[in-house]
């Protein structure tokens, strides 16, 4: 159980279901008629092959989690003492050993994965995700915003990996413009992880403040103090709202059902997570924007299944 709470199963669940909502909805939601044959998205793996993906990535996400655990004993002690695990529940060394076995794992699956499939050069994402974890958890979270953009982009990378072994080994002369088409909706559900998640760094290290202050880290909040990177996750937030207007005016206008359903389980949230964040000032409040966020997270990839039910 210990393991489990190490690992942050929860968020290896909703990275998970995330891939999967993309390959089994997002992708059979795209079809497009050219000269009277409707063509629809295609896509190059078996169920297995998915499968190893999926396992890969979470092995290589679940290491991360682990390390950088092993380098916040000093801030956790402070920030989350009853949540603790790394130096209680499970030693440093075997938190290293669980380390080694879930990055390893994850790292040979990609090698086989890409062998598998004739885009070995496609291993060297895998290598690269692995580390950029390592050099989170070592140097990169001591750097103002550095970490927080990286773990961002990371989370953005987990959806556009997806698109990467599905859509572009299958990209032919008829099907290029319905394959890069389907690229680009999945690049923007990615920006809008990027976004939510860096949002959600930056509260959460607003939460952190006195352990990381502790253990030296330079994060936003101790750099320009709570109240200013507050209005910084305000003003981002204000910002993915406008972007999701303008996408919903610009793209999906026609998509009444679409746009109820962002309008309500997405704008409308995140319009209150702002307010929020422009008043909030104690702990549990910030605790509370992070949970938000991550509500917030779940219900727009959720939103794949809106498409595939409309179509």
């Amino acid at each position: 159980m210990k393991l489990l709470q190490l690992i942050r199963f929860k968020n290896l669940l909703l990275i998970a279901l995330v891939q999967l909502l993309i390959k089994y909805a997002l992708f059979p939601s795209l079809s497009m008629n050219i000269n009277g044959n409707e063509l629809f998205v295609s896509t190059s793996l078996t169920h297995f092959e998915f499968l190893l993906l999926m396992l890969s990535t979470l092995c290589i996400a679940a290491g991360g989690y682990i390390i950088n655990d092993i380098y916040d004993i000093e801030a956790d002690a402070i920030n989350k003492p009853d949540k603790q695990i790394i130096g209680k529940a499970i030693t440093e060394e075997k938190g290293y050993n669980f380390y080694m076995a879930f990055t390893v794992v994850g790292v040979v699956l990609g090698f086989y994965l890409s062998n598998l499939v004739g885009e070995s050069r496609f291993f060297g994402i895998f290598v690269i995700i692995a580390a950029l974890l390592y050099i989170y958890a070592t140097f990169l979270q001591r750097m103002l915003l550095v970490g927080n953009i990286v773990i961002s982009m990371l989370v953005g990378l987990s959806l556009i990996i997806v698109g990467i072994f599905e859509l572009l080994p299958a990209i032919t002369l008829e099907n290029s413009f319905l394959q890069t088409s389907m690229f680009e909706v999945l690049f923007d559900y990615a920006v809008f992880a990027f976004i939510i998640t860096l949002i959600r760094e930056i509260v959460k290290d607003i939460q952190d403040v006195d352990g990381d202050y502790k253990a030296q880290l330079k994060t936003l909040p101790i750099v320009i103090g709570k109240n200013r990177a507050a209005k910084t996750a305000f003003g981002l937030t204000i910002l993915a709202i406008l972007l999701l207007v303008y996408y919903l005016v610009s793209f999906l206008y026609m998509q009444q059902i679409v746009v109820i359903y962002f309008l309500i389980t997405v704008i409308a949230p995140l319009i209150y997570i702002a307010i929020k964040l422009f008043t909030a000032e104690h702990k549990k409040e910030f605790q509370t924007i992070s949970n938000l966020l991550k509500l917030v997270m779940l219900s727009g990839m959720l939103s794949m299944v809106v498409y595939l039910v409309i179509k």
